[in-house]
């Protein structure tokens, strides 16, 4: 009975040992594997230098006529600019927006000078210069918040227990920012300002907005005159209460208790009279503000400059776009070849 707990140390043992030898493996199994990526990396990278090695010459011919070609052709034509103007579209007319601008730009990219210049109500001339009109949302994260802020103010208790900013952002697109900036791609760089008339009227004159605008402005006086009247009524009240107040004053002191609790109970309504009329202030200020943010169907918020900005960036030189454009189609055709080439040679090896 005595040799028994050595033979259950001999088995606890024996269990250590394997244990350590399946974590031995299992390291040795993942440092092969870690190997084998780095061995076929570097094979790769072998091949790709092994491939320019026997193709230099041929890349270096293509990346210097890019390079040539690209100088020329940078010298050569017209020199585009951009202008750019933010708006802010009132009554639900984004998507309006956003039709208008894609069907100019439409236009410009079929080079349609006579329609365009109809639509734009510029020169053929003018409209042939238009490479480009787009229009994407302009706005920040502090504008964002405030857009959800204004979003669950119009939900029930209920319904905004389920909604957070994270959900809020996921379902965010363009279409609901605040600001949105119009892009204007030109070989005339003053262009964009005639633009800008007919595209703000082009939203302005659709009547659904214009009957959305009417409607917002009469609720607009109405709220107004609500707030005037209720402000005129506390004032009456405040009158009527310094009037009480007053005659209670002159009459003997009769019950002092009960005077001073009449007194009390009626400065507390005149005080509760000048919060609410302070409220009714603050709601006026307010009913301005959305006067002014709302007194055009689409607010421009900056303008198109008189004059554009040249267009710059690595992707719009060609004297760096078309080498890389180049080398790449040789190296694309190069590599068809030699694809090729390893079919031929497979295919004759199995016939043989």
């Amino acid at each position: 009975m005595a040799e028994q707990p050595v033979n259950n140390n001999n088995s606890d043992e024996m269990d250590l040992g394997q244990l350590f030898q399946m974590i031995g493996r299992a390291f040795e199994r993942f440092f092969n594997f870690i190997g084998s990526i780095l061995k076929g990396v570097f094979h790769l990278v072998i091949l790709l230098l092994l491939f320019i090695q026997k193709n230099f010459i041929i890349l270096s011919m293509a990346l210097v006529i890019g390079a040539i070609a690209g100088y020329f052709l940078d010298r050569n034509l017209p020199e585009k600019y951009v202008s750019k103007m933010v708006v802010e579209p009132n009554f639900n007319s984004v998507q309006q927006l956003y039709n208008n601008i894609d069907f100019y730009n439409d236009l410009a990219t079929a080079q349609d000078s006579t329609t365009l210049a109809t639509a734009l109500n510029i020169t053929e001339h003018e409209a042939g210069s238009i490479r480009k009109i787009y229009v994407d949302s302009y706005s920040d994260e502090n504008q964002k918040i405030e857009l959800f802020d204004d979003f669950i103010k119009n939900l029930d208790t209920t319904t905004i227990k389920t909604i957070d900013f994270a959900n809020y952002l996921k379902n965010f697109n363009s279409l609901d920012a605040r600001f949105h900036q119009i892009s204007v791609v030109s070989t005339d760089n003053r262009v964009a300002k005639k633009l800008q008339q007919a595209i703000i009227e082009s939203i302005s004159v659709n009547d659904y907005f214009k009957l959305q605008k009417r409607i917002n402005d009469k609720n607009l006086d109405l709220q107004e005159k609500i707030y005037q009247k209720q402000l005129t009524e506390i004032d009456s009240l405040q009158s009527l209460y310094r009037t009480v107040l007053i005659k209670q004053a002159d009459k003997p002191m009769q019950g002092t208790n009960i005077n001073l609790a009449e007194n009390g109970e009626s400065q507390n309504k005149e005080l509760a009279l000048v919060q609410e009329r302070e409220v009714l202030k603050e709601r006026l200020v307010e009913l301005n503000k959305e006067r002014a943010n709302k007194s055009e169907i689409l607010n421009i918020i900056s303008d198109f400059p008189t004059r554009g900005v040249e267009q710059d960036g690595f992707w719009k030189n060609y004297k760096f776009l078309l080498p890389m454009i180049l080398v790449g189609a040789v190296i694309f055709i190069l590599a068809i070849l030699q694809l090729n080439l390893f079919l031929s040679e497979y295919k004759n090896k199995k016939q043989q």
